[in-house]
């Protein structure tokens, strides 16, 4: 469906403070099509004096005329004369036209929008009076209210300049309704805006008194009335309640001076809103607290291990515990990262980085440069992939270099590069350019401490495989190449029991 803007730049001539005006408007009609119980139209006047809808609004509070989409269809000789009328002449033209869906006649107001002393367009009210029904007191009030509009629309005082109204935020006619004199004084409670009063305490009538004398929203309806401009206020009556207003005032011209004849005020109880907010508020502070405290428990882990090594003598069970302290800080590392998403996948690749300078700073040495690099990004994971896949890249690193890159050698690079296969899984290359495996490995065979936790983890909880081979002898840098898909879709073993198996692993290299 085309767009006001779209269709004014096609078949008319407005200017764009014309066509932000008629976009205010139309921010605001979807309320004035509720005090009207109608259908609301916008036409425009194209250059051959004929004109064509540009926008249409049902009303929330009354039935459609129409089932089918008006936008784009010119008016009909009936309705472009009084449309015209309307237009030309500057003024309110009523009268009668004829619907093929309804069997008697649909009256029609055409109102002229008026922007700067010229008319840009005019806004049509259609509706079929209901014969036999005389309307009840909240539809005349309605309608006196939606009379009010329409004289501020033809005086181009409505809508207010650069106000327009935010349907996710401002109360709805439906909400509740407040109509109020020059001097703040209630003259009519919609029964919805008597309920929400009720609940901040006012019990009494509050026709005939002020909001002041009411307590309720006086100060937004002050300043309404002070700047000419519609007000949003919330305000708790207790800790329990809550409402949401927003105050209309009422203009007309008087000379050359613009007097405020009345307000109206939209209001809504948001109670239970906002304590779901404070619940989600509530819940997302204790979900830092205990991110924090997760947090904080691996690094005292950590440091008790460093503690623990600098009493050690032995130089395999000071390695050891070195090791444990880099897996222990890879999970720290993921799970911190994790704990700054919105939601429960990752970006792959703000893991690796970090991942790659924590092996730098753990292996590499004068007697053992070893240049460490990653290409790909790996997409987006989700986080019961990301952990587990995170220890083994870590442990295939550490072997990368240990076996790779002995000490005293020349050194050398990693390479981890993250990609995926026919398949769409993504897998994952750990290559280096060092010693090269051994004629005989098999890695069924394998029974090394970081390789058996990477088969696990690969097989059991990512449901991968794992392939080791040599590189193309006449390739300097791909000497190892270990490869594995891991499937996109989540496994289903909970994050916490692969955090408790690394753990475990952990424990066991230590004490044994």
């Amino acid at each position: 469906m085309p767009t006001l803007v779209e269709i004014a730049h096609e078949h008319s001539d407005l200017n764009e403070e014309a066509l932000d005006h008629l976009n205010l408007l139309l921010s605001e009609w979807g309320m004035l099509a509720d005090f009207c119980f109608a259908d609301m139209l916008l036409y425009l006047r194209m250059p051959n004096s004929q004109f064509i809808v540009a926008a249409q609004v049902r009303a929330a509070t009354g039935q459609t005329l129409y089932d089918t989409d008006l936008v784009g269809v010119s008016a009909d000789a009936v309705e472009r004369a009084m449309i015209d009328q309307a237009f030309t002449t500057a003024k309110v033209v009523t009268g009668e036209i004829k619907v093929e869906t309804v069997s008697e006649p649909v009256n029609l107001m055409a109102i002229p929008v008026r922007f700067e002393d010229q008319v840009i367009a005019v806004l049509t009210r259609e509706w079929s009076q209901r014969s036999g029904r005389k309307p009840g007191q909240l539809e005349r009030m309605y309608l006196t209210i939606f009379d009010e509009f329409t004289k501020m629309i033809s005086n181009g005082l409505f809508p207010f300049a650069g106000r327009g109204a935010d349907a996710t935020v401002a109360p709805r006619v439906g909400d509740g309704v407040v109509v109020l004199d020059a001097e703040t004084r209630v003259r009519y409670a919609s029964p919805n805006a008597v309920s929400a009063m009720h609940r901040v305490g006012v019990s009494a009538n509050a026709v005939g008194q002020t909001l002041a004398e009411l307590g309720v929203a006086e100060t937004a309806a002050r300043h309404a009335f002070e700047r000419r401009e519609p007000v949003i206020e919330e305000f708790e009556q207790t800790a329990e309640v809550t409402l949401l207003t927003r105050t209309i005032p009422t203009l007309k011209r008087s000379g050359r001076q613009v007097v405020v004849t009345g307000g109206v005020v939209l209001l809504r109880d948001v109670s239970e809103l906002r304590r779901r907010d404070r619940l989600l508020l509530t819940k997302d502070a204790t979900i830092r607290e205990i991110h924090h405290r997760v947090k904080n428990n691996l690094q005292t882990i950590s440091s008790l291990l460093r503690l623990q090594a600098r009493r050690l003598k032995s130089p395999e069970a000071i390695s050891a515990i070195a090791e444990s302290v880099r897996r222990i800080r890879t999970i720290a590392l993921v799970h911190e990262t994790l704990s700054r998403e919105a939601g429960e996948d990752i970006a792959f690749i703000e893991i690796v980085r970090p991942l790659l300078r924590l092996v730098e700073e753990g292996l590499q040495s004068k007697d053992r440069p070893v240049k460490f690099d990653v290409v790909g990004d790996g997409g987006r994971l989700p986080a019961i992939v990301a952990t587990p896949l995170s220890v083994v890249i870590l442990e295939l690193l550490q072997n990368a270099v240990d076996h790779g890159f002995p000490e005293g050698s020349q050194g050398g690079s990693v390479l981890v590069i993250l990609g995926s296969n026919h398949d769409h899984a993504l897998t994952v290359q750990v290559i280096n350019n060092g010693r090269g495996l051994k004629p005989d490995f098999e890695m069924s065979k394998v029974t090394g401490l970081g390789l058996s936790i990477v088969r696990t983890l690969v097989t059991t909880e990512l449901a991968g495989t794992i392939q080791m081979r040599a590189g193309n002898v006449s390739d300097s840098t791909k000497d190892l190449i270990i490869a594995f898909p891991i499937p996109l879709l989540p496994p289903t073993i909970m994050i916490v029991f692969m955090t408790l198996v690394a753990f475990l692993l952990i424990a066991f290299q230590f004490f044994v």
